[in-house]
């Protein structure tokens, strides 16, 4: 979306707060991202939230494609549950995602509170002068946002492919059942389950569905093969993958050694 004026300033990055794939020394300097250099793009996000982690390969993308052209990138990292709190979980996150560009470790929501953020993920797009260019608030608008990328730059070119199908402009989506806190058995509509863990060990996930509404409609539920899920690093995993929105049945069983913050419903096409 576009600001309604085009004077608002981009806040400056708190002094003292660690950086991730700067120069050190260099993310002591207050602001020292906006120092020269062209548009900005500032997503803020969190490696425990399925909603992050699905945005983050556009982000990614959009880094790699336009950061010769004058795009800097800037994640700012604000936990949403205790596992993603610590730096050194920030760090490794950031190294196991694959993620090249600067990462502000924002763990007492410092800039959050300066943007007035609303919630995760959210990217804010800077012009060259540092004034709002375009924002938006959660999944989605993909394509609109690498069209103001590439207005501010000066360039013209095919957009991201959509990475999954809900991510299509125009498709519709059905509401999905609310994330719920700790591990969640029951039942579900959604395109797909996440769940927030932390420790090591195993969990058992056990789900049926795979055809649209087919809990609704009275048919016999279809449930796929139990499977163990490995648990090594604090994070969101993905538990269930539907091709489209389904309405099914979980069973989720944690493991020893393994604690479940919170199982998360992602959206599907209808």
């Amino acid at each position: 979306m576009r600001p309604p004026v085009d004077t608002i300033a981009a806040p400056l990055f708190p002094s003292g707060l660690p950086w991730v794939n700067l120069p050190r020394g260099r993310g002591a300097q207050a602001g020292v991202v906006l120092q020269g250099g062209g548009p900005m793009l500032v997503e803020f996000w969190d490696f425990c939230r399925p909603n992050s982690l699905r945005t983050l390969p556009y982000i990614k993308a959009w880094h790699e494609r336009y950061a010769e052209l004058g795009l800097r990138t800037i994640g700012v990292h604000c936990p949403g549950f205790a596992p993603s709190a610590g730096e050194q979980a920030v760090r490794d996150a950031v190294a196991r995602l694959g993620i090249a560009y600067p990462v502000l470790i924002d763990s007492q929501l410092e800039l959050w509170r300066e943007y007035e953020n609303v919630g995760w993920p959210a990217r804010y797009l800077f012009s060259e002068g540092a004034c709002l260019f375009d924002y938006h608030y959660g999944e989605g608008g993909y394509a609109e946002t690498e069209r103001a990328i590439q207005e501010l730059l000066g360039v013209e070119r095919a957009t991201v492919e959509p990475v999954r199908p809900e991510d299509v402009p125009g498709a519709q989506l059905v509401p999905q059942t609310e994330d719920q806190q700790g591990a969640y058995s029951g039942r579900y509509q959604a395109g797909g389950v996440w769940a927030v863990l932390d420790g090591v060990g195993a969990v058992r996930v056990t789900a049926s569905g795979g055809e649209s509404d087919a809990g609704a409609s009275g048919a016999a539920e279809t449930w796929q093969e139990p499977r163990e899920l490995a648990v090594t690093h604090p994070g969101a995993y993905p538990l269930v993958e539907h091709e489209r929105h389904t309405v099914g049945t979980l069973q989720l069983d944690i493991g020893s050694g393994v604690r479940c913050f919170a199982t998360c419903f992602t959206p599907g096409v209808a």
